[in-house]
């Protein structure tokens, strides 16, 4: 059985969801501290002047000192919505599948929920479902009780799953302890994020984007530059 595990991040990149499509089970990484620097709460969109931000305000930056994912509260008011919703409509309300992923765009901002992960748990799966990711079931770390440290705990969630084969983001490779998996009878895969460019409507192309980027520009070809056979994405495994 294969195994994801990641932090939630907020509408994320294709590699993302790439590893979603690979996996049996992907498990949403939310019982690590938080980081309000990374992809928890933001991600960015092209525009005709580059790449622009679109970040969920969540509580007071001294008070995620020491949080876990899991713990982080949405900032109160809406406001956050309705500038990223202008921001997203300006910029690809022109572009090929715009009308067709408006409905999934509309269902994402409308989601009341306070907690963070609420909506990027969420929202990470209504994207997967429309990109025809249908044979992966989803969990998040909380709901296991792991323990332990890093490697350690990873292979914690892999045991209470059932997991026999981990597929881990490349940059991974500077804490995970390859040995502790082979001990444990848990095949290890890093992916090799080498993707095909596609068509944007601003250049110059930077493929390190929010998936929606993707999708309002080649809609239901989405998966011939992630997954589809023929693309230049290969794995590295060690057992």
């Amino acid at each position: 059985m294969k195994c994801v595990i990641l932090q939630p991040s907020f509408i994320p990149w294709r590699g993302y969801f790439h590893q979603m499509q690979r996996a049996d089970l992907f498990v949403f990484y939310d019982c690590v501290q938080y980081d309000r620097y990374g992809w928890r709460n933001r991600n960015k969109i092209k525009t005709a002047h580059g790449t622009q931000w679109l970040t969920v305000p969540t509580r007071a930056a001294g008070s995620h000192r020491g949080l876990e994912i899991r713990d982080v509260t949405i900032a109160q008011g809406g406001v956050w919505r309705r500038k990223h919703l202008t921001a997203i409509e300006q910029n690809y309300h022109k572009a090929p599948a715009w009308e067709r992923y408006r409905p999934l765009l509309d269902r994402i901002y409308a989601m009341d929920v306070a907690n963070l992960a609420d909506l990027t748990c969420t929202s990470s799966i209504e994207v997967a479902r429309a990109l025809g990711i249908k044979h992966t079931r989803f969990i998040r770390s909380s709901e296991l009780d792991a323990v332990g440290q890093k490697t350690d705990r990873l292979l914690d969630i892999l045991a209470k799953v059932g997991a026999d084969h981990y597929i881990s983001g490349p940059a991974a490779r500077d804490y995970i302890v390859a040995e502790k998996f082979a001990q444990a009878g848990i095949t290890l895969e890093y992916m090799n994020y080498e993707y095909p460019d596609y068509p944007q409507q601003y250049g110059p192309f930077d493929g390190r984007v929010s998936i929606l980027d993707l999708l309002f520009n080649v809609g239901d070809k989405a998966g011939r530059y992630i997954w589809d056979r023929g693309s230049p994405v290969q794995t590295d495994r060690e057992v």
